[in-house]
This record gives C-alpha cells, sequence and structure tokens, in this order.
C-alpha cells in the first residue's frame, strides 16, 4: 500500500510560514509524506494555509478551492483543509462556499489538523474547529523546517495594538509570550541539528516581555542567545516603534552574533496619518530610532515597511512620507498600496483615497526607495564581507557560475563560485565589487571559505531520504532543513 501524500499551500507572512512548517511535521507524524514539488494538488491531503490581510485573500482562497473540486470528484478519499487567518474569520462561510473542503481550523488549534482530518473520514462530514484562544505554542508543535541552516523561533504570539488597518490581533488574539528558557531550549536544540542563524518571530516581537511586566525582557533574550555556543547569526521581526528602547539597541550592537540589521515599519511618515492608523509614534520618534540605532551600529542595514493611499492621507500627508523615507535612507523598504481590509476600522473610513491617486503616488515612492537603495548599496563596493551561502536565492546562479548568500546585514550577495566545494550554510569571505539596487556582486576570488557544521548539516539532509524529517523543537529528533524565504511585509509587519 502506497505511502498517502499531502502538501502545504501557505499565503500571507512569516507566521504563517512558521505555521505551515508545523503541520507539515504534523502530517508527517501522522504518517503522510510530501507530495512532489509540482504536485498541484495532486495529494491525498491539501492544506491551505490562509492570510486575511489582502481585500482579496477570499477570492483567491475559493478560487484555488474551485480548481480542485473536481480532482476530489475523482479521487476518493481525497481531503482538504483550510485553516490560518482567513479561516479564523469566515469559519463556516467556507463550507458553505465550498461544501468538498473537509476541515477547517484556526489560528489557535493548528495542533488538531491529524485528528480532524481522521474524524472527517470516519464521519464522513466537515469538521470545523475553531479555537478562541491558543491551545499550544506553535514551537512546541512537530515541524519539518524548510531550512537546513537556518530557522524560524517564535517568541510570543498575537498583539496587544489596535491599528486601524490590520485584523491580526482579532484573529490571533491578545499577545502571548513564551517563557525565555522555553526559547532558549528551542534554540539550543536548533543548533544541535546544525542551525547556525535564528530569526526571533513575533507579530509584535520587541514588546516581548509584557506578560510579566519586564521591559527589558527582549534585550535580555538577546543577549541570552549571544552566549549559545555555535549560534553564528541572530535576527528578529518584526519590532514596533513604540517598544524599541535603548537596551534594546545596545544589545545589539554589544551582542556580536546579532546582526546588523533592522526591519522597522514606518507604515507612514505623516503624523496625521500615524494617529488615523492609531500608531503611537510620530516622525521625530522614528527617526530619533533610526539615529540612535546608526550611532550603535553604524554599518547597520534598515528596511520598512510603507502604506501609500490610507484614508484621508492628503498630498502634504504623502510628502511627509517621501520626506521621511529620505531622511531615513532605507536599504530596502517594502511597499503597499492601501487597499480595505475587511473587519478593519480603515475600511469603513470616510475619504478612501482613488486608486488613480493611489498608484500615482506609489509609483513615486518606489522611484524614490530604488534610487536610495542603489545609493547605499553603492556604498558597499570595496567592503570585505562574509556571506552565508544560501539555497535557491540566486536564480540565475547555474547559468552565472555564482552562488548566492546573504551578509551579515541581510544584503542579498552574488559570488564567483569558489574552486573548492561549497555547501549552504557554510560562510565565504568576499569583496564587494559592484552594486545594483536589490543585490550585490563579489566577482573577484574568494579570501576564505570556513566549511561549517550548518553546510554538514545540509550535506546529511541531501543524502538522507527526505519522507518524515522533522524535528520536535526543544526535544531533537531526526531532521534538518533547507533556506528561508526573505523576511518581508504582511500580516506580522507591525
Amino acid at each position: 500500500m502506497s505511502e498517502k501524500t499531502y502538501e502545504v499551500r501557505t499565503y500571507g507572512c512569516q507566521m504563517n510560514v512558521h505555521d505551515s512548517e508545523r503541520l507539515s511535521g504534523l502530517l508527517e507524524g501522522a504518517g503522510y509524506v510530501r507530495a512532489p514539488e509540482g504536485a498541484d494538488g495532486d495529494a491525498d491531503v491539501v492544506v491551505f494555509n490562509t492570510c486575511a490581510v489582502r481585500e482579496n485573500a477570499d477570492n483567491k482562497l475559493y478560487g484555488n478551492l474551485g480548481r480542485l473540486a473536481p480532482m476530489k470528484t475523482k479521487r476518493p478519499g481525497m481531503q482538504i483543509a483550510v485553516g490560518g487567518c482567513l479561516a479564523q474569520k469566515d469559519r463556516d462561510t467556507i463550507v458553505k462556499k465550498a461544501p468538498w473542503v473537509d476541515v477547517v481550523f484556526g489560528t489557535h488549534n493548528i495542533g488538531k489538523l491529524p485528528v480532524l482530518l481522521e474524524r472527517a473520514r470516519v464521519q464522513e462530514e466537515a469538521q470545523v474547529e475553531i479555537a478562541e484562544s491558543l491551545e499550544a505554542f506553535p514551537s512546541t508543535l512537530p515541524t519539518r523546517r524548510e531550512s537546513a541552516y537556518a530557522a524560524w523561533v517564535s517568541i510570543s504570539v498575537g498583539c496587544n495594538n489596535t491599528c486601524t488597518f490590520c485584523i491580526v490581533p482579532a484573529l490571533r488574539g491578545k499577545e502571548k509570550d513564551r517563557r525565555t528558557g522555553d526559547i532558549l531550549a528551542e534554540i539550543e536544540a536548533l543548533v544541535a541539528e546544525g542551525v547556525s542563524e535564528i530569526t526571533l518571530l513575533g507579530q509584535n516581537v520587541n514588546a516581548y516581555g509584557s506578560d510579566i511586566g519586564d521591559r527589558e525582557a527582549f534585550s535580555k533574550l538577546l543577549r541570552a542567545c549571544g552566549k549559545i555556543e555555535g549560534l553564528e547569526r541572530v535576527r528578529f521581526t518584526s519590532p514596533h516603534p513604540r517598544d524599541f528602547t535603548d537596551d534594546v539597541i545596545a544589545a545589539m550592537a554589544e551582542t556580536p552574533n546579532v546582526m546588523p540589521q533592522l526591519h522597522m515599519p514606518l507604515q507612514s511618515g505623516s503624523d496625521t496619518v500615524l494617529k488615523a492608523m492609531r500608531r503611537s509614534y510620530r516622525q521625530d520618534r522614528f527617526l530619533g530610532i533610526i539615529e540612535k540605532v546608526r550611532a550603535a551600529m553604524p554599518h547597520a542595514a534598515i528596511s520598512t515597511d510603507i502604506i501609500v493611499g490610507f484614508p484621508g492621507e492628503t498630498e502634504e500627508d504623502f510628502l511627509q512620507t517621501m520626506h521621511t523615507v529620505r531622511e531615513a535612507r532605507f536599504a530596502q523598504a517594502f511597499t503597499f498600496q492601501y487597499s480595505k481590509r475587511p473587519g478593519t476600522p480603515a475600511a469603513t473610513m470616510e475619504d478612501q483615497i482613488p486608486k488613480e491617486v493611489v498608484q500615482e503616488r506609489y509609483m513615486r515612492l518606489v522611484a524614490l526607495q530604488e534610487e536610495i537603495s542603489w545609493e547605499e548599496n553603492k556604498k558597499q563596493v570595496g567592503r570585505t564581507v562574509e556571506v552565508m551561502v544560501a539555497e535557491g536565492e540566486g536564480r540565475k546562479d547555474g547559468a552565472t557560475h555564482r552562488l548566492s548568500g546573504r551578509a551579515p546585514d541581510n544584503r542579498l550577495v552574488h559570488f564567483s563560485k569558489p574552486d573548492e566545494d561549497v555547501r549552504p550554510g557554510d560562510v565565504v569571505t568576499v569583496e564587494i565589487t559592484y552594486a545594483a539596487p536589490h543585490h550585490l556582486l563579489a566577482e573577484g576570488p574568494a579570501k576564505a571559505v570556513r566549511r561549517t557544521r550548518a553546510g554538514d548539516a545540509w550535506e546529511r539532509r541531501t543524502a538522507e531520504p527526505q519522507q518524515g524529517a522533522g524535528v520536535l523543537l526543544g526535544l531533537p529528533k531526526v531532521g534538518v532543513p533547507e533556506p528561508l524565504p526573505a523576511a518581508t511585509g504582511g500580516c506580522s509587519v507591525q
């Protein structure tokens, strides 16, 4: 009898990517194996891990579900599950619109997926189970990580903010922090598996400690990460300017393995718009943080998120955003045109901006940021950097005979392939020779190649059978990962 296969389709933010690794681990623990690449729904179980942030998220989901309906008719026993933020929001609506769906589960009970699938099979009817509060912290569940050398580590879930454009607090609940000891135990287990880079993850990551009233809990956690032997790189996303305190800046600057990189969401440079967004900082406060970070870490690369065309945004408001971008000189900006998000206060605000106005402003902002990104990248030419070799980040690497990876500040670097064997997770020292707006080139010979435990882990993973690979974080089992997607904007970004 052949093994049952599964496919997980992920939409949305880093938290959803993190959750999908858990869903894969749960299914493999239940005896399923991952369907081959390009299966496109030809699996025994297809799971949609959804996002509710975008205005057309439901249309996208139902379109995909519609394409699977005839496939399910032809394949008795095939099951379809829908989880994530849209499932948490729409609940019974999903089964009404797509009665061929077998399981609907929420953001708080992803651990129930295998049980719900079995119950749906036995009872021959859809199972809809949406928990109202967190049943198990995601990182305590089994996982099938996607990287041998880098991993997400969730330190909190939920958010206590009330931004008028964001539906996340309603779907993922109030902030809930993990115990510091559990976080560090998970990181140590990951390092024992070969991981050398971790990204601390939270909807509002630097508010960590609010549960216990310790405003310095996050900086203490960063410093504790600095004491873990074998952990080479520590990153975090996404912080909120309101909670970004001087002790965090000091911890970043003074902890060698905390990388000189910061993703700090701006959203708008206009104080008027920030107030309408219920963002608890203003332009001066934001630029003040940037100034302090650069004083402590002169080579830090700072990225951001910006929303263009928020309801009521005037031309003057937009020009304030442009001014803030010029002052902050971001290495990269994830820019979004405002779209109504059902269930948020902003969706019903007056003075919704016409689409053509939003588009025109968006293009001006993108052009400005492109110019700044290129200028900032040109400053890197001549610098010698250590690049952690990545897997799958350089789409043209085969044709150009190059490899790709990330510098400590998270800039993407394409470099000439060294004569000696180099694996994802290994570290190559190169000199930057050319800059483009979104990447750097190192065209000369490598100055040094350092084979790492992370590279060993990648090698083990590629040499061993993939199916069933997984690790119960905190209690290591067999299995090592592949590359994390670059952090982007999304519902986890504050």
